[in-house]
């Protein structure tokens, strides 16, 4: 995979873009230096900034049709691994940075969220429904290694056996697996591990500070091993990048432990198109405008695709090809396993004893 000279080792995204709901650009000063293992290149020397912010809630509804969960809450906003693809980069913009470096730049974090995490499932109204971690930020960026504020809301759930859902891409979450594993015993949790892809220098390019390939699978084996259920996710499926390597990941995953793999096909909402377009010039710049004609090819033409039903598993015949190989690959390696139901009835009993009579 050749780069252009003009490649920006260590970061995903490769400029800062403006922020849609800013006329003016503002210039950010960063407080802390964080260097990626990028096998000795030269990385990216601009400093990473962390910013407390206080919200008043933290567990989101999901209302789109077409993402597999209700509920999420994201400690973290902003995200330090810098996945070039990131859907949740233009949320960045929603607290005044933008979408590219800024993402990976200036990370916002939650001190409270334990609290009001608690707060939430202990209300008159809620009724135990799962909540993911990680809907939009990976729960387990680097920042979490220090201030721990994942592993404090993971002793809510434990306090409350509430049913749980993990989704991240960081080796990290197997420093919680005590907690893990009292959630599993009473099947209130359920783990998605990210893995693209199983070649590093496509993980170097794609994910430039996320835990390696190597790590990943390490984390679906460990897990597995103590039944903790776990689910891949090769989210997202990019075209003439990762999209040949579906046969061989998913029996890979599956002789680890996998249950299930799920997959969705990449599409380039908002600032992401801008993003990524750039990034794959610089990255890859002679693959770039053939990765970038077929991911149009999977969205009607366009590489934006906000339609619900069709803009998470794409169409045309690419799309298709994609569909079926995951399939015969699931028939292959994963027919005789099963996601079991996450149990409820734990955190009801603890929240109103009284149901115990009935």
């Amino acid at each position: 995979m050749s780069k252009s000279p003009e490649h920006l080792k260590g970061r995903g995204a490769q400029k800062r873009v403006h922020n849609r709901f800013f006329e003016f650009s503002h210039e950010l000063r960063d407080d802390f230096l964080n260097f990626c293992a990028a096998e000795g290149e030269q990385v990216d020397k601009n400093k990473t900034k962390y910013l407390e912010v206080f919200p008043k809630t933290l567990v989101n509804k999901v209302d789109s049709p077409d993402v597999g969960m209700g509920f999420s809450a994201n400690p973290y906003q902003g995200c330090e691994h810098g996945c070039v693809y990131c859907y949740a980069r233009n949320s960045h913009e929603y607290w005044g940075y933008g979408a590219g470096l800024d993402f990976e730049r200036t990370i916002l974090f939650k001190k409270n969220a334990p609290t009001l995490l608690e707060k939430k499932i202990i209300g008159r109204n809620w009724e135990g429904d799962t909540i993911v971690f990680s809907g939009n930020t990976d729960c387990y960026q680097p920042l979490e290694r220090k201030l721990e504020i994942t592993r404090n809301c993971l002793e809510v759930m434990r306090k409350w056996k509430h049913p749980t859902g993990i989704i991240t891409k960081n080796s990290l979450i197997l420093r919680d697996l005590d907690i893990l594993k009292e959630l599993a015993a009473i099947h209130c949790i359920s783990v998605n591990i990210s893995i693209t892809s199983l070649s590093e220098k496509t993980r170097l390019l794609l994910e430039p500070r996320t835990a390696s390939i190597k790590q990943r699978l390490k984390v679906v084996q460990v897990l597995s091993e103590n039944n903790i259920p776990v689910r891949v996710m090769m989210a997202p499926i990019i075209p003439s990048l990762n999209s040949h390597e579906i046969l061989p990941l998913v029996k890979k995953v599956s002789e680890l432990g996998a249950i299930d793999v799920a997959y969705t096909v990449v599409r380039l909402n908002g600032k992401i198109a801008e993003i990524f377009s750039d990034w794959v010039h610089k990255a890859l710049p002679n693959k770039a405008d053939r990765i970038l004609n077929q991911i149009a090819d999977c969205h009607g033409g366009t590489l934006n695709d906000s339609r619900f039903g069709t803009r998470m598993r794409g169409e045309g015949n690419f799309a298709i090809q994609i569909k079926e190989t995951m399939a015969l690959a699931k028939r292959k390696y994963l027919m005789n396993k099963e996601t079991p139901p996450l149990d409820r009835s734990h955190y009801l009993q603890l929240k109103n004893p009284q149901t115990r009579l009935f």
